[in-house]
């Protein structure tokens, strides 16, 4: 029965998104899932198209609809702000809907985003005719349920992935088959400051802890940092291929969790095809839509709870600004408040904020007397518990504001603690 479905519904790229309309609200699939052959046929058929909204998130993609000869045809509405839509957002060519990662779903499902066309890349159907979400559940899965329409790219590179993570090919209005590699996001380079942040963050993590880890140099020089760590545990809005390496030297078995023991849990993957490989049909790997899999009171359930993340400046309060620079917008609020929330709220749980004490090659400090005018609060003062730079750590809950000052102080970079003494001289006279 679903094959006849599949094969009546089977198309072409360019004759699938020929049902897309002007003014039409299309959603995009998340990050390393975003379905390129689909996007390349709306792009190259840009003529037949009045303002296109263009929904996305993390864009891993070359994101052409942004581009300037675009104007009229699409309008990038940015969920997350990335390298190839900082220019357009910043230039008033795009927009950008600031909301906590496990609210998106929400904005599509309660209508104040209503979706008229989903873009998703999925697996090939298995014996039952499911399609999995492989790489992205996230907002894609709950996007999709609520599109009017639904346009699946059908990837036999994409990998079969577990959990509540799969859509029936009767839920696909038009399918367009493809066998293209994936969108891989290579390991960053880790260099000494990096490892010194890992260590200090390693320090803080026990045995028996679960863990969330974001993107970049400093979460995978932290888990360089865990291999004598026991029965660590992975519930995360996404994992690269760090994490694997910890699993194959038996450090993460997920056997301690409170709730999914036994599983890796996380909404979304980004990595290269060795990651890609080690999810492909595993049991031991789940993936859920960001509403359940980030929110806070879902993250508080596990037991010695470990957020880590990073951000672009902090202030003498402890305020956290992770997304802008400014008024530039830079990248997006991402899953970081609701994992910092949800730690805080487990037993035995604790979030990290991880930075470099200085950005620029060293020209400017990261933790300021005040942010940049206009730079967006991401994780308020009340949030914060550890901030890491590699001078240190800095526990500032319970802390008064002096005692919060003099705390990030001592873990500045030398070269920029006379001038924040001498803020908390006229602060606190």
């Amino acid at each position: 029965m679903w094959k006849r479905i599949y094969k009546n519904r089977l198309t072409s790229a360019d004759e699938a998104v020929k049902n897309i309309k002007s003014g039409d609200r299309v959603v995009i699939g998340h990050a390393c899932s975003e379905p390129t052959k689909l996007v390349k046929a709306m792009i190259d058929n840009k003529e037949q198209y009045e303002d296109v909204e263009i929904v996305h998130m993390v864009a891993m993609g070359k994101s052409e609809y942004t581009k300037p000869e675009m104007r009229g045809h699409f309008r990038h509405n940015a969920l997350f702000v990335g390298g190839s839509t900082r220019e357009a957002v910043n230039q008033n060519r795009a927009d950008y809907t600031p909301s906590f990662f496990y609210e998106i779903p929400r904005l599509f499902t309660d209508n104040y985003l209503p979706v008229d066309v989903a873009l998703i890349q999925v697996s090939t159907p298995d014996e039952h005719g499911y399609c999995s979400y492989g790489l992205s559940n996230d907002y894609t899965k709950p996007a999709s349920e609520c599109a009017r329409l639904v346009i699946a790219e059908v990837n036999d590179k994409m990998p079969r992935t577990l959990g509540d993570n799969f859509i029936h090919v009767s839920n696909m209005d038009y399918i367009v088959e493809n066998s293209t590699e994936l969108i891989e996001l290579n390991a960053p380079k880790i260099g000494d400051i990096e490892r010194a942040i890992g260590e200090n963050c390693a320090a803080l993590i026990d045995d028996g802890s679960t863990l969330q880890l974001g993107i970049g140099a400093i979460p995978d020089a932290v888990l360089l940092f865990l291999k004598d760590k026991r029965d660590l545990g992975i519930h995360s809005e996404m994992f690269s291929d760090g994490v694997v390496d910890l699993v194959e030297a038996g450090v993460i078995t997920n056997r301690n969790k409170t709730i999914h023991k036994g599983k890796m849990v996380v909404t979304f993957m980004m990595g290269t095809r060795r990651l890609y490989n080690f999810i492909d049909n595993n049991p031991s790997v789940e993936l859920y839509p960001v509403d359940y899999v980030n929110n806070p009171v879902i993250i508080a359930q596990n037991y010695k709870m470990i957020s880590i993340n990073s951000c672009l400046e902090v202030d003498l309060m402890g305020q956290i600004s992770s997304e802008s620079i400014g008024l530039n917008q830079f990248s997006g609020t991402g899953g970081q408040v609701d994992y910092v929330r949800g730690a805080s709220m487990a037993k035995d749980g604790k979030s990290i904020i991880a930075i470099p004490s200085t950005a620029r090659k060293g020209k400017t400090s990261r933790i300021v007397p005040f942010l940049n005018k206009g730079s967006a609060v991401t994780t308020s003062r009340n949030d914060v518990h550890y901030i890491v730079t590699e001078y240190g750590i800095a526990d500032l809950r319970g802390k008064t504001l002096r005692g919060r000052a003099k705390a990030l102080i001592n873990i500045a970079h030398p070269n920029f603690r006379d001038e924040l003494k001498d803020e908390f001289a006229k602060r606190f006279k």
